[in-house]
């Protein structure tokens, strides 16, 4: 699938501390680039609301992704206690 940033993601990336975690969500998104369908995604899940939305669970935070087409757009990834707030 094709792989796309939003610039709030970059802006939560470079917040996160934690280097396991960026390593892990650089896992994730080759992940995500090497998989034909949302099917093959570990760990995704539909939010309630509008059909595009999706989240990924990694440990305590959660990537919010928007899907548009046969393009999945990263746009948040943030503590589970705050991503519900800003996304979607």
């Amino acid at each position: 699938m094709k792989v796309e940033f939003k610039s709030s993601f970059a802006k939560d990336l470079k917040k996160v501390k934690d280097t396991d975690l960026k390593a892990r969500v650089k896992q994730v998104i080759e992940f995500v680039e090497k998989a034909k369908s949302l099917q093959e995604i570990k760990d995704i899940k539909k939010l309630k609301g509008d059909d595009r939305y999706y989240r990924i669970r990694i440990g305590d935070y959660r990537v919010g992704l928007i899907l548009e087409g046969e393009t999945v757009a990263f746009v948040r990834i943030l503590h589970r206690k705050d991503i519900y707030r800003y996304f979607p």
